[in-house]
């Protein structure tokens, strides 16, 4: 049975180990306060378990990220780069400010031509970064009930690392689009700002992409 650490103790961290646990894969999730986490381990039992940053990251097989982009630096130095090195890090992060939205438009500390999964993957050269999740609500991240599977565009630096995400997509309801390296991040976390227009300016955000060919 495969191991999932997940990075982070919010919404989307408690809403994907929920959906691994349901899959059949064990959970931790790490994070400062575990005592945040106590209702989510009663409720999803053995396979849940909780801990810090680097006992989550030595627990996984592989390891999620899902804290605030502002965060995230600091959350992988704690966990420690000997904890990531040799494994996939499916990274659902996204470069948001700690400012208001522009007109519903969230203001991203990063520039066009960089992404934040680029900052990352050159810091923690040793790990596989894929790009998933960051551009869906966490109430449609786990086999999310439309009328077509949508579509969950990922991208990376390891094909292997890809295939661990692709099998996981499948087994979450999605269908993947890769796009190749992790420069394409870029486009991929700008997608997450198009996506949250419509849920700050309409309230929507039960919404997903789909890409027609």
């Amino acid at each position: 049975m495969k191991k999932i650490g997940i990075l982070g103790s919010g919404i989307v961290g408690q809403t994907l180990g929920s959906g691994f646990i349901k899959h059949g894969y064990d959970v931790m999730i790490g994070t400062r306060d575990i005592g945040k986490l106590m209702e989510w381990a009663t409720a999803e039992g053995e396979h849940a378990h909780t801990g810090s940053f680097k006992e989550a990251a030595e627990f996984g097989d592989i390891v999620v990220l899902a804290c605030k982009g502002t965060a995230v630096e600091a959350v992988l130095e704690l966990a420690g780069a000997s904890q990531l090195a040799g494994k996939t890090i499916i990274d659902a992060t996204n470069p948001i400010e700690d400012a208001p939205p522009e007109n519903g438009v969230l203001r991203f500390f990063t520039s066009q031509n960089e992404s934040l999964m680029e900052i990352l993957q050159g810091k923690f050269p040793d790990a596989h970064f894929v790009k998933a999740f960051n551009s869906v609500s966490y109430l449609k991240m786990v086999n999310p009930d439309f009328e077509a599977r949508p579509t969950m565009f990922i991208c990376g630096n390891s094909e292997a690392a890809k295939k661990e995400v692709r099998a996981i997509l499948d087994q979450f309801g999605w269908e993947t689009e890769d796009f190749g390296s992790v420069t394409s991040a870029r486009g991929i976390e700008a997608l997450c700002m198009l996506y949250c227009t419509i849920g700050l300016r309409d309230n929507r955000w039960t919404q997903a992409f789909k890409l027609l060919t």
